[in-house]
């Protein structure tokens, strides 16, 4: 049985745990506080994100990093993406030198413009061979469920990208195997950021034709970036790009589209990070995201409203009027 750590007791990062040992792995799930773990191997249940998932046998819990990591063929990071170069400081020394890298993050770094990729090779010393990057349309919260759903498993490497795809390979989880890390990684974090959009108009009162054009122009220039950065335009009509932004824009388990729903309600961008114990990446990756683009010679009018919500106070109704008194364009612009 291949031994896999993941590191991160979250909402994904468990519910990824248990697809890995439903597939058939030994699982060591890390978890930053101690009584996360202490509970998952008393009574099977982390209660504080997952409290539907009977957590299965094949996982242990430990809040010691080495010991996750100690023997690990496979090792997955599943940490807010702000904190995982901090991570990484103490992780780098520890982790094993031949092991897959697996990001389940979708954020860009704050200061350096870094896909979390970029952040594991150069924060953790990782050949990027070895890194894998796995996306797609997978809230937690149903695939804690078992319910049917697929991702893309992306690397450069085919031997890393088949090995991690086998070894998450269930009856309700299919993977995809992928080589463009880059697309795969830019729709992910971007479609936080037209999730938390297509929130506050939802928040708001606003129906299903402004949700639909929002979710296809949020598309659109969430494609326009990836192709600038390098990346597959097809990367942007699979699962990694409409799938999981579809997903992330619709669904109520979305902390991104709850998160702006909230702001599109009436409440304080203060009074919602309040309400909220779980982290809605789009709210620091929006004026990353942002700063790739102009970096770019991109426009992404979208990205950058909503840079101005979070950032700069703007109510979400002037956001909205912003974006409906725009110059016309030709749709493919």
């Amino acid at each position: 049985m291949t031994r896999v750590a993941v590191l991160g007791g979250g909402n994904w990062g468990t519910a990824y745990a248990a697809v890995m040992a439903d597939a058939g792995c030994t699982v060591r799930l890390w978890a930053r506080r101690a009584e996360v773990a202490d509970e998952i191997n008393r009574t099977r249940v982390n209660s504080a994100y997952l409290p539907e998932l009977t957590v299965p046998e094949g996982i242990s819990a430990t809040s010691d990093s080495a010991e996750a990591l100690a023997d690990a063929e496979i090792v997955v990071l599943a940490v807010p993406s702000q904190s995982l170069r901090d991570n990484l400081a103490v992780w780098r020394e520890q982790l094993p030198a031949d092991a897959p890298v697996v990001s389940l993050m979708k954020g860009i770094e704050l200061g350096t413009g870094e896909r979390m990729s970029e952040v594991i090779a150069d924060a953790g010393g990782v050949d990027p061979d070895r890194i894998v990057v796995v996306s797609g349309p997978n809230l937690a919260h149903e695939i804690a469920a078992q319910q049917p759903a697929a991702a893309v498993v992306a690397s450069a490497s085919p031997r890393a990208r088949a090995r991690v795809a086998e070894a998450s390979a269930t009856g309700y989880f299919r993977p995809y195997l992928g080589n463009d890390v880059v697309g795969t990684e830019i729709a992910g974090a971007t479609k936080n950021v037209i999730a938390l959009a297509v929130g506050m108009a939802s928040g708001m009162g606003m129906g299903d034709n402004t949700m639909a054009s929002l979710l296809t122009r949020g598309l659109a220039e969430t494609a326009r970036l990836g192709t600038a950065l390098g990346a597959d335009p097809q990367t942007f009509l699979g699962l990694a790009g409409v799938g999981d932004l579809v997903a992330t824009c619709a669904s109520p388990l979305s902390r991104n589209r709850t998160f702006g729903y909230k702001l599109g309600s009436g409440m304080t961008l203060a009074e919602v990070t309040a309400s909220t114990t779980q982290t809605a990446e789009g709210v620091k990756s929006c004026e990353s995201i942002l700063q790739l683009a102009q970096g770019a010679g991109v426009d992404v009018p979208i990205v950058e409203n909503v840079a101005a919500v979070v950032h700069e106070g703007r109510s979400p109704r002037d956001v909205v009027g912003a974006l409906m008194s725009r110059a016309r364009k030709h749709e493919g612009h």
